[in-house]
């Protein structure tokens, strides 16, 4: 998958690596903002130790 998405990128070796850097900081920055905060709630790792009390 990422080599067909590096293959498809325009532009010579520096814009692709460019382009690549910006993908995934983008998609990074897309977790961290929207989908880890939108689980949270769900996640049963946030509400402590199940072995205490």
């Amino acid at each position: 998958m990422y080599a067909w998405i590096f293959h498809h990128l325009p532009g010579n070796l520096f814009w692709r690596v460019l382009q690549s850097v910006v993908l995934v900081a983008a998609v990074v920055a897309a977790l961290f903002l929207w989908v880890f905060p939108a689980i949270a709630p769900y996640l049963t790792l946030l509400e402590g130790d199940p072995a205490v009390g």
